[in-house]
């Protein structure tokens, strides 16, 4: 049996996302990081059939949430019944998944450093709260690729304004945690557009003041 090279396929899904008593209407990146037969999806937003279909019959291995905002794992119970995967969720950010799936638990845990592999490639997980207790992002050195869920975007941290979250942590988590990865690292975040850490670095003191 030949081996297929692996890669990362783009899904965008929208939906809603609801915390503290508001509504907003968001689209999501789905990530789906693989080869030809098999492979892992990071955040099963919103769309749980189109997300099997960009499957394309691969074996879904797990279902990765980078953290519990209900807009990155509305559909993940949906997808991991039609396929069979377990969801992985950072246990600091149960209190968060149980707002949206209160009798439906995660199948595991992510812990900072535990490693994911899939298609000939390993995910690494790094614990980067700030946004959410449990925030997480997936690392895979072979594809220079960085899966930052609301973390880091194209132009600054991720939002801190709501419960559970926490701006000198999410600053700290940025700078120990990704700014520290090789510059040419493609930052795929969790909305928009993706960026690399080279162009984000620079700009962190600027982050922090416009933050205060």
């Amino acid at each position: 049996m030949t081996s297929s090279a692996p890669r990362v396929d783009h899904l965008v899904t929208s939906g809603t996302f609801s915390l503290d008593g508001g509504t907003w209407d968001v689209d999501n990146n789905v990530w789906i990081v693989g080869d030809d037969s098999e492979a892992i999806v990071i955040d099963a937003a919103h769309d749980a059939a189109a997300i099997e279909a960009a499957l394309g019959g691969r074996t879904l291995r797990a279902i990765v949430c980078t953290h519990a905002h209900d807009d990155h794992i509305d559909a993940a119970p949906a997808l991991a019944a039609a396929t069979g995967a377990p969801i992985l969720l950072h246990p600091d950010d149960l209190p968060l998944w149980k707002l949206t799936h209160p009798d439906r638990a995660p199948d595991g845990d992510l812990a900072d450093g535990a490693t994911l592999d899939v298609g000939g490639v390993t995910l690494t997980v790094l614990h980067t709260p700030g946004h959410a207790p449990g925030a997480v992002c997936l690392y895979v050195p072979a594809l220079s690729t960085v899966f930052t869920g609301d973390t880091l975007f194209q132009g600054g941290p991720g939002a801190t304004g709501r419960s559970f979250s926490h701006f000198p942590t999410i600053i700290d988590s940025i700078r120990d945690r990704l700014l520290a990865l090789p510059p040419e690292t493609v930052v795929r975040t969790g909305h928009g557009d993706p960026t690399t850490v080279g162009a984000e670095a620079p700009h962190l003191e600027e982050w922090i003041q416009r933050g205060h």
